[in-house]
């Protein structure tokens, strides 16, 4: 079954120097553009994280520092990233919680101003735990009947993805072949932000989900604690978080004039 997309759609991987959403970087990124009209178009890139990687993250993807030394940094690379997704809905596997997070602190700290507010995401991954509870490479083989060769590798892993996707669709008749439906259906918390330290609550409402003002409002404590945005501004938080903090403050403010 071909996806029914009214936008393109990318489907992208990441390989890393961890799994620290703020801290790590981007060593490897692919991917894999889906057009309304069937038009596709990939591309994979090696990139040099500016920092070392650890032996444990080479062991999970093989790149080591020797083989992106010479390669692009991510700024470098982040102009031609984003013009592959800025008209663009995002998928990927496990993506919703660790590789668009990341690939936006990536972007903004790139000083690309990346957000999700004109686009959804389909986390393939949900959909797979939700109807089966397996890995990635038991996916493949699951959905699609093969055996997932160079996993690890983000160019095989995003392909994998995609047709794992198109797999799920032929496989479950209730799910429908709508990107945002696909969105809802893989979305487990309404988060604000991407690390999850801002949310919704069953009211629309942002609230903090931590710290000494878990469950209240964001608004309601900017406005009898001022100094909280500051603290938050100045601490190892991730640059989305203080991305989104600063645009509820500026509402609030435009709110009041």
């Amino acid at each position: 079954m071909e996806l029914k997309l009214n936008r393109p759609i990318c489907f992208f991987d990441l390989e890393t120097t961890g799994i620290d959403v703020g801290k790590d970087r981007i060593v490897e990124i692919a991917i894999f553009k889906v057009y309304p009209n069937g038009n596709k178009e990939s591309k994979t890139w090696l990139v040099n994280p500016t920092i070392p990687i650890p032996p444990q993250s080479t062991a999970v993807h093989g790149i080591t520092n020797e083989k992106v030394a010479n390669e692009p940094t991510f700024k470098e690379l982040a102009p031609h990233v984003y013009n592959m997704i800025k008209d663009s809905d995002l998928a990927g596997f496990n993506s919703d919680r660790f590789d668009i997070p990341l690939l936006a602190e990536e972007l903004l700290r790139a000083e690309v101003d990346f957000d999700m507010k004109n686009r959804v995401s389909v986390d393939v991954q949900t959909i797979f735990h939700k109807m089966e509870e397996r890995t990635l490479s038991a996916a493949y083989k699951f959905y699609c009947g093969q055996t997932l060769e160079n996993a690890h590798s983000a160019e095989a892993d995003t392909m994998a993805t995609y047709e794992i996707l198109k797999a799920q669709l032929d496989r479950y008749p209730d799910l429908e072949n709508d990107i945002k439906v696909l969105s809802e259906f893989t979305t487990r918390k309404k988060f604000v932000d991407f690390a999850g330290f801002i949310a919704l609550d069953d009211k629309g409402q942002e609230i903090f989900t931590f710290g000494k003002h878990k469950g209240v409002a964001v608004e309601s404590v900017l406005d009898k604690e001022p100094g909280y945005y500051g603290w938050i501004q100045n601490a190892d938080f991730p640059l989305y978080t203080k991305k989104v903090l600063t645009a509820i403050k500026l509402r609030k403010l435009n709110t009041k004039l």
